[in-house]
């Protein structure tokens, strides 16, 4: 073979076997998403945000920062929001980390349920920040997640529920008082009993201060207990013989108004609140500081109706009077307990629950009434004999 024959046909060869090796090497793997292993929302951005709003299930809630830094829950009456479990709910998004980018199919993309499961940050003006809409939760763990209109899904180690219920963002505290700074608490006792006050005077009930006027006036037995410091035992105003008043009672007392919280809300109007409101007791709490707690709390008691009589039956045509029936036992239709309505008010004119209580009436459970002593009896105790 000639040598320029050879060359030609070493170089042939050559081509062929680059082009082969060309052929059958893999693709080059994509270029790593910078996003992963980053969190889901950066801590930067959640400084920057003054609104957070929150939809789900078709519903949505808009908490708002205020001027103050405190927070608002704007879709509920702008009562205070509860600010540690906003705190909470942030952090999962702050901490939780991209793992891998899942994909960029549509057709993928739509089976992930990102629909409006969706947590966007926002400025004092509305603008949008930063928008994360979450899909469905992941078998191996996680939740498939996207932001904004992105045509690309990732998975991250959330586990974040989105609770879309203003009512249950706003802050359900009523009353914020601790135990040790009370130096003086008044047990007030309805006439007959706990629930047994007498009816409101008439046009009482369009006036909220003339409301807790007659709440405290329905309370025709109180019981009254001091202390000069936090250290002290409690000493009753009207002291009983033989007796003395129980520490754990009081104790017990103070921390179940102390920490009063409302489960529901409604229209100061509404008649379940009215008729509470006709047969509350009256409790007070002051301060060392002397600050001044008035909490009205009642419910319409259980109530026994008789029922009519049954229509005496028609005699037959040509039948004789039948004899006087033996008149029947009466019968009663029983109408349940109404809800438990809670009003307080602070002597401090500047207190934020006085102008809350304006706007709604405010529902508590039903054991937090029920577990407050409802005799002046038990709140006292045996003295020791010296």
């Amino acid at each position: 073979m000639k040598l320029k024959t050879l060359v030609i046909t070493v170089v042939v060869l050559a081509l062929l076997c680059f082009a082969a090796n060309r052929l059958a090497r893999p693709p080059a793997p994509p270029a790593a998403d910078a996003r992963i292993g980053q969190t889901v929302l950066a801590p930067a951005a959640v400084d920057q945000a003054a609104q957070v709003r929150i939809s789900d299930a078709g519903k949505t809630v808009l908490l708002v920062r205020a001027p103050d830094g405190t927070w608002k829950d704007a879709s509920y009456y702008n009562f205070s929001a509860d600010f540690s479990k906003l705190s909470t709910f942030i952090n999962d998004f702050t901490t939780a980390k991209l793992q891998r980018l899942v994909t960029r199919n549509p057709d993928r993309l739509a089976r992930l349920g990102l629909n409006d499961s969706k947590v966007e940050l926002l400025d004092a003006s509305g603008r949008v920040l930063a928008t994360v809409t979450l899909g469905k939760n992941a078998d191996s763990g996680g939740r498939f997640l996207r932001f904004d209109r992105e045509p690309q899904a990732y998975l991250a180690n959330l586990t974040s529920w989105l609770d879309s219920d203003p009512k249950s963002w706003a802050d359900a505290a009523l009353l914020n008082v601790k135990a040790d700074d009370v130096a003086r608490v008044e047990v007030g006792f309805a006439a007959g009993g706990a629930e047994a006050a007498a009816a409101p005077p008439k046009g009482v009930l369009a006036n909220l201060d003339k409301l807790t006027k007659f709440g405290a006036a329905a309370a025709t037995e109180s019981v009254t207990a001091t202390r000069s410091k936090k250290d002290e035992p409690w000493a009753a105003t009207k002291p009983r013989p033989g007796q003395r008043l129980s520490a754990d009672k009081i104790s017990s007392v103070l921390t179940t108004l102390g920490g009063l919280r409302f489960s529901d809300s409604s229209d100061p109007a509404d008649p379940a609140a009215v008729a509470a409101k006709a047969h509350a007791r009256t409790f007070q709490l002051t301060t060392f500081g002397g600050t001044t707690y008035t909490l009205v709390i009642g419910r319409q008691p259980e109530e026994k109706k008789l029922k009519p009589p049954p229509p005496a039956p028609k005699p037959a045509p040509g039948a004789k009077p039948a004899p006087p029936a033996k008149p029947a036992a009466p019968e009663y239709d029983t109408v349940p307990a109404g809800p438990v309505f809670a009003w307080v008010t602070s002597s401090d004119p500047r207190a934020p629950i006085n102008a809350q209580m304006k706007q709604r009436a405010f529902q508590i459970d039903e054991y937090t009434f029920t577990s407050l002593p409802q005799k002046p009896d038990e709140l006292f105790e045996a003295a020791p004999k010296k």
